[in-house]
């Protein structure tokens, strides 16, 4: 679940069960259009950390803490 937050990230209620997470060696693509949402940016909560993730002018991703 992706929520887009403008200012602050606050925690998700999502809920997620073991049995959905990918095995350990495999890996996820996810096109960055369908995270973004048409968006240029989104808030990503990892743990107890918020990061940024922004798709600039320049056609690049970046991610802040």
């Amino acid at each position: 679940m992706f929520v887009a937050q403008p200012h602050a990230c606050t925690p998700s209620h999502a809920v997620h069960h073991a049995d959905d997470r990918p095995a350990a060696t495999e890996t996820i693509e996810i096109d960055s259009n369908r995270l973004l949402k048409g968006q240029r940016e989104l808030l990503i909560r990892h743990g107890s950390e918020c990061y940024r993730l922004r798709h600039t002018r320049n056609d690049k991703l970046i991610l802040t803490k």
